[in-house]
C-alpha cells in the first residue's frame, strides 16, 4: 500500500521519502519531560528517532502506514508518533493519511481513532483513510485505487 501510495505521490510531482520504522530501533516516550525542559524540543534518548526527526519536521504532509496487529498500529509506529510530543506539532505539516492493513475486515479502528485524535490535537488536515482488508491486500484494482488518490492530493 505504501508503495502505491508513494507511486501516485511522485506521478503528481510530490517528493516523497519512505522511513520503514518497523525495521528502526525506536524506543518509547519515557515522559522524562528533558525535551521541554533543558533539552529545548531535543530528545534525551538518541536511537532512530534521529533518522525520522528531520522528515517529520521538513515534511508538508505526513502518510503513516501500518499493518494491524490485535487491533492496532504496530508498536514501532506508535512509539514513533509519541516520541513527537518533544515538538508538539511539526510545523510544516498541514495534512496527513494513514493507510491500514489487515487480515480481516473490520479491525482497524483503534487505529484509526488514535490518528485522527493525533491529528485533531495537531491541527492538521485528515486527507483520508485508506484500509485494505483480507483478500483486497493482494488486489491490483485496490492499489490502482490508493496511486490514484495519491495523485490528487
Amino acid at each position: 500500500m505504501a508503495d502505491a501510495f508513494a507511486e501516485g505521490a511522485k506521478e503528481a510531482g510530490h517528493e516523497v521519502k519512505i522511513l520503514h520504522v518497523g525495521k528502526m530501533k525506536i524506543n518509547g516516550c519515557l515522559g522524562c519531560e528533558y525535551c521541554h525542559t533543558k533539552g529545548e524540543g531535543k530528545r534525551i534518548q538518541k536511537d532512530d528517532m534521529e533518522k525520522i526527526m528531520p522528515a517529520y519536521l521538513e515534511s508538508v504532509m505526513i502518510v503513516f502506514a501500518s499493518p494491524i496487529y490485535y487491533f492496532d498500529m504496530t508498536a514501532q509506529l506508535a512509539a514513533a508518533i509519541q516520541r513527537v510530543y518533544c515538538i508538539g506539532k511539526p510545523a510544516k505539516a498541514k495534512k496527513a493519511d494513514i493507510l491500514t492493513s489487515s487480515a480481516s475486515p473490520g479491525t482497524n479502528e483503534g487505529a484509526v481513532r488514535a490518528y485522527k485524535n493525533m491529528l485533531a490535537y495537531m491541527g492538521i488536515e485528515d486527507a483520508g483513510v485508506c484500509s485494505l482488508a483480507g483478500e483486497e491486500n493482494k488486489s491490483e484494482e485496490k492499489l490502482a485505487e490508493i496511486r490514484e488518490f495519491a495523485k490528487g492530493l
